[in-house]
């Protein structure tokens, strides 16, 4: 019998002196494209853990989670063309020297206003835009 598999995403906001706003990565192995930082969990990691091992592998950062709760869990078994894969997302703040790794070939700050033109372009892969859809909301109804 076969089961589905876990992973944790990473929305990090992160301030690179330049430019404000949260790290997407375009992906180096397939599917290719612009994705929130993240990975499948790793045995023996609590979910936290696996979090801030790999926003460390795919953008060089240290991470703080905002909560320990995450902000959503995704499981619809069609999210992910690679197979049923439920990812948990947290939200972080990045700290560091952001540098592309591992599964990532770039790692960039968007802004508010470029992550919505992403969401409304389809240029997330996944079903990212519906979790940074929830992100914004979460924001909006933060302050």
């Amino acid at each position: 019998m076969m089961y589905p598999l876990l992973a944790t995403d990473i929305i990090i906001e992160y301030n690179d002196g330049n430019k404000e706003g949260i790290v997407l990565i375009k992906r180096k192995n397939p599917p290719y494209g612009i994705a929130i930082p993240g990975g499948i969990q790793e045995y023996g990691l609590s979910l936290e853990e696996n979090a801030k091992k790999e926003a460390k592998e795919e953008t060089n950062l240290e991470i703080m989670l905002q909560k320990e709760k995450p902000l959503c869990i995704n499981s619809n078994p069609d999210r992910d063309p690679r197979g049923h894969i439920i990812s948990v997302t947290y939200v972080a703040n990045g700290f560091g020297k952001l540098k592309a790794g591992d599964d990532a070939a770039e790692a960039g700050v968007y802004n508010i206003d470029e992550v919505k033109k992403l969401i409304e372009k389809d240029m997330l892969q996944f079903d990212h835009a519906k979790i940074l859809e929830k992100y914004l909301e979460f924001k909006k109804y933060q302050k």
